[in-house]
Parts: structure tokens; sequence; C-alpha cells
């Protein structure tokens, strides 16, 4: 019988964890320690009150190391306060301190006639101080921390069975301020063995990420995240500022920025080491160097770039990367067809193009002669040939391997130089070769005349002059010249021959049109005859000068320019003063059947809140990435849960790609992460090229993250707010094809997107369009009235079927609905759906039968497609497998989008009757372009004023041309206000 506990329990300081492999104790980096009685083989030397309480005894732990443990078992004696007390503990710059306590406790009931109160816990408590107190003690002055407990009890039984029950306790004190204190533990009867007391804080260590080192953090305990900046490595700069977040459990979260090794080093193990012999970086950036090109090098560590061997050279614009290259050989087989005064000139690519690409010809031409030498020879001396030689096409810069000569003197001898070149070329000016080949040109008759002056009209006779043809080719022996009368069309005519460059025609009819040509005649016979002029005779004897008559002209065409500027004038003006036609909605619906098709095989939506467990829907449904192979570039945006990044994601044997990144803030909710979550539930359900495509999620590691394909051109309506009347008609279809393409998709699962509008449509650098936002708890604008808030929750009004906002009847149908409103978005670039209206006007209008104008040259089909999308009755609306089918239709035949919505036709409602006062009002031009406030625009109409605009309608896209408005967007919108305003003057009031 155990008649005495104290001895048996000194026994279990020799079996602790005598089956325990021998590994050394490695504390996490994250974790410094302020204390560690494990470390101390000598007395602690904490003070124990009373003295017949604690003991400090001697005993080895799991490793056989000597340690110091502290007991009491006083479990035979009534009303025990047993007090230890610990050195002074130094906090350094910790506000939070954790203490993690390895004990060991004895069950009461396995201790025989125990005369006293017998516990089986122990109490932990604390005291703060700015200097040592020495073994000054009071228990008063210490707060309680909390009472520990054992999780397992040792027994009699175990002792014999060398069973070691060890219990670890983790208890969190703080936040500190003053510079140390003291921690106590209280015994009130418990048989209790302290085997090792850890005190320690935690803090974020030392670290380098993306190039950038972050010194040991100590998290505050006044917030959850400290945010740390980076510095970067040596021999590397910052191309966007690093920093982390170090959490208080001494994480280092969310990396953002990074920095880039400077030009001659490569990241390697975290640093940025020199390029080696042979190879350069000539860039910022983290990545490899590289291998020298060929026909350079590079002597020593951290080239920038490399030099080229000798005779190679690199061009000015040439890539570091570019091997080095030489000029090339002269062409070769040139080849020459003499055509009178010009030659064809033909040859071959040079055998070696010095290893480039960029090879162009240069032709030079030279006159050559013989003339005797000192010796009595003959020398051949060339100059360069006349400017007036003509090349076709050119002379330098020639891509092609032939090159015409034209305009060359007759008999004269001609060497013609080809030289290849590249880009190198310049620099190696001794290193250039050309071919040359030498041509005598043949006899040639003149060039035609191509200067003709009248000199002098009378009834009878005319007096011409004319200077020399360009290109005589010889000695002009004479002239020829012909004439006619204009009405006998050659017929008969007169032929005169002239020495000399004048002549004076006789004999002509007074008031008569004669046409004229001229030619000149050499050895080789006649040249080609001029372009044929005509003059006329007086139709008196009256003579006039060439000269008068020449400013006679000037003054009758100056005249008549001037009438018809004024006519001009006058018209376009008259064009800008008329009223348009009010827009109004063709009456013509196309009916659909009401049958919901659905495909056979295709998935059915599973809703992520039906699972007892939603996490289990994230991991059925989305890929778990690891955070390793996710780099944050950058953040781009705030969302509801936290940041929204883009970065890039680097699977094991796959390319590198761009990702969205939207990240969960520190400090959520359990709720909050479900609902995170569920946004990544759903959209892992979906494969279809226009959905967005879900990359993976991150839920094992911090921060939660979920990834997504990166969409470069952002939100639809922001995308075409930018781009306003930048795109066809055709492409516009092609985007809408895409939008319902995707919300078919959609229904054909049984999904009900809600929330279908522009800015939840994608747009990548293709012009794709993808339905995105998925999210099941969001803030649907920013503007607090964009939402009409019933007991349901939020609805966006503009974009909402009227049954989902009065009844919250959502179904494909509704989204049908809304894929009208994003249809009118789109053609008209991105316009507000109802404009300025008011949510509960835009209700009642809707409700009255109001639906949107078509935009500006809308097609009439797409307009249609727009109003059967918003039949009030649901089952009237078209199905999207219907809406993807007519849109096909309009791709294939895209001249049915060349009919614009007709609306003259549409009958007024009561939203427009509304508006007419606004109106009323606009009278003259200059009120319409006040209202327009289109400042330019008005001072182009100022001063103009008509009492009837009979033909403001007419005016066109090109009339505003030429008072200087050229945008096309405005032009548009002020078309369409003018054809508002005409409308108001004659058929009743209409909104401008």
């Amino acid at each position: 019988m155990d008649c005495n506990p104290r001895p048996l329990f000194l026994i279990l300081h020799i079996l602790l964890s005598c089956a325990a492999p021998a590994f050394p104790i490695i504390y996490p980096p994250n974790e410094v320690n302020l204390l560690d009685s494990k470390a101390s083989q000598g007395e602690l030397g904490w003070i124990s009150y009373p003295q017949h309480g604690w003991e400090e005894i001697s005993g080895v732990d799991e490793h056989y190391t000597p340690i110091r443990t502290f007991q009491v078992c006083n479990v035979m004696e009534y009303s025990q306060n047993n007090w230890l007390r610990t050195n002074w503990i130094p906090r350094q710059s910790a506000q939070k301190i954790y203490v993690e306590l390895k004990f060991t406790l004895r069950d009461c009931n396995s201790i025989p006639l125990v005369l006293g109160t017998c516990k089986e816990t122990f109490n932990l408590l604390y005291l703060e101080t700015d200097d040592d107190q020495g073994s000054h003690f009071r228990e008063h002055q210490f707060s309680k921390v909390d009472t520990i407990a054992a999780d397992e009890s040792f027994t009699q039984m175990d002792l014999g069975d060398r069973i070691l029950k060890l219990n670890t306790e983790v208890r969190e004190v703080g936040p500190m301020n003053k510079k140390g204190f003291y921690l106590a533990f209280q015994d009130v009867g418990a048989c209790v063995a302290l085997v090792s007391v850890r005190v320690y804080f935690k803090k974020c260590p030392y670290t380098v990420r993306n190039l950038a080192s972050f010194p040991d953090t100590v998290p505050m305990d006044s917030q959850s995240l400290v945010e740390v900046k980076g510095s970067c490595v040596n021999h590397s700069k910052e191309e966007e500022p690093p920093r982390m977040y170090c959490s208080t459990e001494g994480e280092w979260l969310v990396p953002i920025g990074k920095c880039l090794c400077n030009p001659g080093y490569e990241e390697k193990s975290s640093t940025c080491q020199m390029c080696q012999p042979g190879f350069y970086k000539s860039t910022l950036g983290n990545t490899e160097c590289s291998k020298c090109p060929p026909h350079s090098f590079s002597h020593h560590e951290g080239s920038l770039f490399c030099g080229c061997e000798k005779n190679y050279f690199r061009a000015e614009g040439d890539p570091v990367a570019m091997a080095c290259t030489r000029p090339p050989s002269a062409p070769r087989n040139v080849i020459s067809s003499i055509n009178e005064t010009s030659v064809i000139l033909d040859w071959s690519w040079p055998e070696d193009n010095g290893g480039r690409r960029d090879i162009t010809f240069t032709v030079v031409c030279k006159r050559c002669r013989s003339a005797p030498s000192g010796g009595g020879g003959l020398n051949q001396l060339c100059e360069p040939c006349r400017s007036n030689v003509r090349f076709l096409p050119r002379a330098a810069g020639l891509q092609n391997t032939t090159v015409t000569v034209a305009d060359l003197l007759a008999h004269t001898n001609y060497t013609f130089e080809i030289e290849a070149q590249n880009g190198v070329s310049p620099l190696a000016p001794k290193m250039r070769q050309y071919a040359a080949v030498t041509i005598t040109t043949n006899q040639a008759a003149p060039s035609p005349v191509t200067v003709i002056k009248k000199e002098k009209t009378s009834r009878n006779s005319v007096s011409l002059s004319w200077q020399q043809p360009e290109r005589p080719n010889g000695i002009i022996l004479d002239y020829e010249i012909k004439y006619y009368e204009k009405e006998e069309q050659e017929t008969s005519y007169t032929i005169l021959r002239a020495r000399g460059c004048n002549v004076t025609l006789n004999g002509l009819k007074p008031n008569t049109a004669y046409l004229l040509q001229i030619r000149a005649r050499t050895a080789a016979g006649y040249g080609a005859s001029s372009p044929s002029i005509q003059f006329e005779t007086s139709p008196d004897s009256f003579s006039i000068s060439s000269e008068n008559s020449q400013v006679v002209l000037i003054a009758i065409s100056s005249a008549v320019a001037i009438i018809l500027l004024t006519v001009l004038l006058y018209v376009l003006i008259g064009r800008f003063c008329c009223h348009g036609k009010s827009k109004h909605p063709d009456e013509k619906r196309l009916h659909f059947g009401n049958g919901h098709l659905r495909l056979p095989g295709i998935r059915t939506y599973v809703d992520p809140h039906t699972y007892e467990d939603p996490s289990q829907a994230v991991h059925e449904f989305a890929k778990e990435l690891d955070a390793s192979c996710i780099a944050i570039d950058k953040v781009v945006g705030a969302g509801e849960f936290g940041e929204v990044c883009s970065g890039r994601l680097k699977l094991p044997s796959k390319k590198e790609i761009c990702v969205a990144i939207k990240t969960l803030k520190g400090g959520y909710t359990d709720k909050q992460r479900r609902d995170f979550l569920a946004e990544a539930s759903i959209m892992g359900q979906f494969d279809h090229p226009n959905i967005i495509r879900l990359e993976g999620v991150v839920t094992r590691s911090k921060p939660v993250m979920i990834v997504t394909e990166y969409m470069e051109n952002g939100s639809l309506d922001t995308f075409l707010r930018k781009h306003d009347a930048q795109f066809t008609g055709i492409q516009l279809v092609g985007m809408l094809r895409g939008i319902a393409s995707g919300m078919k998709y959609l229904s054909d699962m049984g999904y009900v997107h809600r929330d279908l509008a522009a800015r939840n449509i994608l747009v990548n650098s293709n012009l794709v369009c993808k339905v995105s936002d998925f999210g099941l708890s969001r803030v649907l604008e920013d503007d607090p009235e964009a939402a009409y808030t019933t007991r349901g929750g939020k609805i966006p009004i503009r974009w909402t079927a009227p049954e989902a906002i009065a009844y919250r009847k959502f179904t494909s149908a509704s989204d049908a609905w809304s894929y009208g409103i994003v249809l009118w978005e789109v053609m008209s670039y991105g316009e507000r759906p109802y404009w300025e209206m008011s949510n509960q006007d835009v209700i009642k209008a809707v409700d009255e039968g109001y639906r949107l104008p078509p935009p500006m040259d809308c097609p009439a089909t797409l307009y249609q497609l727009m109003l059967d999308c918003w039949q009030k009755e649901r089952n009237n609306r078209p199905k999207f497998e219907q809406i993807v089918s007519i849109l096909d239709k309009l791709i294939r035949n895209p001249g049915s989008l060349k009919i614009t919505a007709n609306t003259t036709s549409r009958p007024a409602n009561l939203l427009l009757d509304r508006s007419s006062s606004e109106v009323t009002s606009v009278g003259t031009v200059g009120d319409w372009m006040d209202g327009m406030r289109t400042l330019p625009c008005k001072e182009a109409f100022s001063g103009v004023s008509y009492s009837s605009c009979d033909t403001l309608a007419k005016t066109s896209t090109e009339d505003l041309k030429k008072v200087g408005v050229t945008i096309v967007g405005p032009q548009k919108k002020i078309v369409s206000s003018l054809k508002a305003l005409e409308s108001h003057t004659k058929n009743g009031p209409v909104p401008v």
C-alpha cells in the first residue's frame, strides 16, 4: 500500500521518457527564448515560499541531459499555499509573452489515505517591474494568468509500468509595458512536478524575399499586422518598393514589390551574383546571365555586354543579344539591258550576307571618258552623273536586285557600281565591296517639249514660244508644229516646221478653239509629241498680251470662287438650323417558344451552401495551389474581403502565366472565410471560354487566396468608355455573342447569375468577353442609390427584371432581361442605363411600359433583340440559346447591321412626357448648343440665326467635320440631339 506518495513521486524523474529517442530540440525560428529552465545545468535559484513547499531537484530530460526541476506534493496536509517565483526576466522588445510549461501531475484518486484536500491543478501568475527586486516577495502584487490543469495524470500503476504522463501547456501573458517581469507558480494542494519552464516571444525572423531582406520584426499587440519595408540585397534595385506584413503569430504575409538584380548580376540563392566570364546581362532584372552570342566575348565578371571579335561589328540599333556581324560580300552576276538612253541593271544576292538580313543595295552612276596620259596611252576619267538621271525605284536603299536608270545621255559611256550594305557596313569602310559594270548608251530621239507659252493672240493668228526638250539627245534639227480646230477632232490638221523655239500661226478663224502639239527632231528622228494645249483666237481685232490675259483670268476665277463659296456657306448654315426627328422604337417584336432547352450530358450546378461543411465544396470544385507557386506583383484594387492583386502563377512543368489574385484580409471570421471561398466553389464548376477561369485557391496557408486568369482590358463598361466609337459593328456583335454563349452555358447548368451587367464582364487582350463576379455576398455598386434594398438583399435596379424586383423571382428569364441591358450598354459604348434617373423613377417607368431608346446608329435587328429581352411577360423573352443563334446569323450576314433602328414610329410615353419641360425653352441654335455644352461647336455656330429650321435633321457627320467637330463620339451625340430637338418641334417633347 502506498502510504507516502512523496517518494513515489521522486521516482518519476528517473523514469522521464526512458523510451524517447535522443533527438535535439529545435525551436521554431520565429520564437525567441527569454527563459529556458532546461538550459541551466546548475541551480536555478528560484524563490520558494514557504521553504517546505516547492523543492528543486536534479534529473535528466528525455535526451538524458541533466536538468533542474521543481516538485511539490504536500497532499497529506491541509490548507496548502506553496509559491515558487522565477528570477527577474527582461522582456526585451516583446509585448506579448508565451509561457510553455511541461509538468507531471498525480491522480488524487490513486493516492490512498489522503488527509488533506488533494488538488489536480496549480496557478500561473506574473508580476511586471522595471528592475530586479531581488528576494523581495509579496503575494498580492502578482496577477493571475490562468489555472493550469493536466490533460494526463499518472497513477501508481503507471510508475510500475514505466509509463510517462508528461503534460505541455502554453499560456499568453501580456501585453507588457515594463522592462521585465516575474513568473510565479502557486500550489494549493497538488502532487505536481515542473519538468521545464520556457518563456519566449514570437517574432517574424529575418528573411529574404524577392531579393529584399526583411529584418527581425517583433509584432505589436496593438494591431493585427505590422507593415515592414524591405531593403534590396547588394547589387540590386527596387522595381516596386518591397514590403511584407508581420502577423501576431510571427508569420510573414503578402509579399508586395520586389528588387531586380543590376545589369551584370543574376539571381542565385536569394542574392545577386556577378555573371561569369563568357556570359553577360545588360538589363535590370532577375533573368539569368546569357551566354555571349556568336563572334563575341567577355573576359571579365559582371559584363554588361560581350565585345565583338576582330572584323565583326554590332550596329547601334542592334540588341546586345544579337551576334556580331560583318559587311556582306559584293553582289554577283551583274547583267545590263540597254534601251536607247535607259538601262536595266540586274544582279544576284551576295554569296556572304555577313550574318544579317537587313541587306540593301546602292547604285552609283559615273560618266566616263578617255583622256590621253603622259605616257602616250589613255586614261579613263569618270565623274558623277548629272542630277537629272533617274533611278527607278531609287538609287539607294534598294531591297530588290534590279533597278532601271533613265534619262542618260545618248552615245555616252557609263560605269555603275553596285554595293551591298547591311547595318554594320558604315562601321567597316575598308571591308566594303562592290560589283561594277560599264555600258554605252544607244542613239535616241529627243524627249518631249514640255513648256509652251502663248505670247500674243489676234483675230486670225497666235504667237507661241517653247523651251528646248530637257533631254535633246543630240543636236535639234527642227521642230514640228501640228495644230487643228478642236471641233474637227484631228480629221484635218496643219503642220509647220520651225528651226527656232517660236512660231506665229496665221490664217486662223476668229473666235475659234485650236489644239496644238510640238515635237523635236534630231539625227535619230522625231521625239515624242508634247501634250495637247488649247488656245482660242480673238472675236475681233483686239489683241491682248499673255501677261494681261493671265491677270484677267485670275480675276475672273477669284470672282467665281467667291460666289461658289458664298453659296456653299449659305447651304451649310441652312442645314444646321432645322430640327431632327424623335427616336421611337419599332413596335415589331420577335416571339420565342416557352420551353427551356437543356442539352443532354451537361453538368448541373451545385449550390455550395447545400454542403454541411462548405469547405468541402471548395476542395471538391477548386484546385488547391501551393503558395510558393504564386508571386504577387502589385495591388490593383480592394475587394470586399481584402486586396485584389495581379501576379504570376508558375506550376511545376508548366509555363508561367499572369493571374489575378484575391486575398482574404487578416482577422476574418469563419463566416467571412466561407463567403469568400463560396465564389471559388461556384467558379470551379464552370469550364467555358466565355466564363472567367478559376486557376485554384490557397486555403492551407495565409493569406487565403482565390486565383483566376488575368484579363488585361478590365471590365467591359470601362473598356468601352475608353474606346468610344472605335469598333466596327461586327466587332461589337462578336463581343455580345461571347457574353450570350457564356450565359447559355450557365443557363444550361441551371445557374442564375442575378447580376449580369457590363461592369461584371471582363475583356482580355483579344477582345474576348467573359462573364465574372459569382460572389454571393458583395456590394453591387458604389452609388448608394444604385441598389434597391428589399428584405432579401440588394438588387441592381437598372439591370434587373420587374418580377425580380417585385417578387425576387430570379430565373434565366430575368438574366435575359439583364442581357438586354448589357446589349444596350455595349451599343452605347458604356453609357449608364436610364442616365441620371433615380431608382424609383426607373421602377415606375419600366412598370408603365417605358423602354430604353436605341443607341445612336444601333442596328435595327439588335434593338429588336433588346426589346424582346425586355418583354414584361418573362416567358416571352428569348432563351440564351436563341440569342446565340440570332447573333450568329448577324455575323454571317453583316449587311443586316447596316439598317439602323427606326425611331420615328415609336409612340410617346409617360416618362418622356414628364421631361417635356426640359426642351420647351430651346428656341435658337445658341440655346441648343448651350444645352449640348460643346463650346467649340457653339463658337462654330455663333452669329447664325434663322426663323425656320426645316433642314436641321439633315445634318450629317460630314457637315459637322466642316465646322470643326471631328471626334466621332461628340458627332454622334450632336446628331442624336438634333433629331430629338426636331421631334420636340414636330411630334411632341422628348428629352435632349
